[in-house]
């Protein structure tokens, strides 16, 4: 179970960066640019070879120039796009989210795939459901180191039904213990 726990918190850690991206854009016009059979009708943008790059565009998509010139526009564009929101978060969001790439990178083909089976069932719950999950999840990343194994420990020592039923009646305030009381001094 340790492991369902360490892949659940990599879902959310991976997913976070996403949602991230996703809230930080407006969503597109539902019906602009697509023909009546659903296709995108827009004009395809030019192509931008890779010495037409910015140096900062160049500098984000280096992973990619060996391949750039290959790109379809439409590909390019969409990088393009994703670069120059990349551009505008803050350097510590870009740090963070450069970690959470370092560390998919360095996790096995198997750990990924239970993330992704991870983040599907996470995709597969309702808003609220995901609402307290993510509530409890922040209200654990605060909580002492101490703590934190305690409630990683008492979790594992569960059987399978006391866990689910923890989870089926996961609240804005029960899922942890509340914080410890501060120590005077």
């Amino acid at each position: 179970m340790r492991r369902l726990a360490f892949h659940l918190a990599t879902a959310l850690i991976l997913a976070a960066p996403l949602a991230a991206l996703a809230q930080s854009a407006p969503p597109p016009p539902s019906s602009a640019g697509h023909g009546p059979d659903g296709r995108d009708d827009r004009p395809l943008p030019p192509p931008r070879p890779w010495r037409q790059l910015t140096p900062d565009e160049q500098d984000i998509l280096s992973p990619l120039a060996k391949d750039w010139d290959t790109f379809p526009p439409q590909r390019q564009s969409r990088m393009l796009e994703k670069a120059a929101r990349w551009q505008k978060l803050p350097a510590d969001r870009r740090a963070e989210i450069r970690a959470r790439i370092i560390h998919w990178q360095q996790m096995t083909p198997e750990e990924r795939a239970e993330a992704r089976r991870n983040q599907q069932k996470f995709n597969d719950l309702t808003p609220d459901q995901r609402q307290k999950l993510h509530d409890a999840f922040e209200r654990f990343r605060q909580l002492p180191p101490d703590q934190r194994r305690a409630l990683v420990e008492q979790w594992r020592n569960q059987t399978p039904e006391q866990r689910k039923q923890a989870l089926d009646h996961l609240g804005p305030n029960d899922a942890l213990p509340p914080p410890p009381p501060p120590h005077d001094r």
